[in-house]
């Protein structure tokens, strides 16, 4: 049996949060090449202080000088229930009606990532029935 891509659930990390829905879904709302539903990763710093290591309990201690590393970090965020953020419905052109989609952190942040990145017109309704939205897709060069 096919696996249908589309209907796989794809994150999408933004400034103050993620949005989860299915990948067909994001193709519309995002663009189908969209940059954003194949991220490349960043190149991250991480700095370890200077400390001390003590091998065997009531041993010497060994100083271990400071040092710093790069990697590259590639889109992560939480994947449970509780902490894969709230429910909100989601409706765009040609949706035909409202999908479900999870949210973590504020509508504010995901309002503001959305007017950036939208290729359509879309609404987003919280569990609680607060409405946002429309944001229209601005068609103008």
């Amino acid at each position: 049996m096919a696996v249908d891509t589309d209907a796989q659930d794809i994150t999408v990390n933004y400034e103050g949060g993620s949005i989860t829905m299915a990948i067909g879904n994001a193709k519309k709302v995002f663009g189908n090449a969209s940059s954003i539903l194949n991220p490349n990763p960043e190149t991250e710093t991480i700095s370890v202080k200077s400390h001390t290591r003590t091998r065997v309990i009531g041993g010497p201690s060994k100083t271990v000088s400071g040092y710093t590393y790069t990697i590259k970090q590639w889109p992560r965020s939480s994947s449970g229930n509780a902490a894969g953020g709230e429910v909100v419905l989601i409706r765009f052109t040609d949706s035909d009606g409202w999908f479900t989609t999870r949210v973590t952190g504020s509508m504010a942040d995901l309002m503001n990532f959305m007017k950036e990145a939208q290729a359509v017109t879309v609404e987003f309704r919280t569990q609680r029935g607060t409405k946002y939205g429309p944001l229209y897709w601005d068609t103008t060069p």
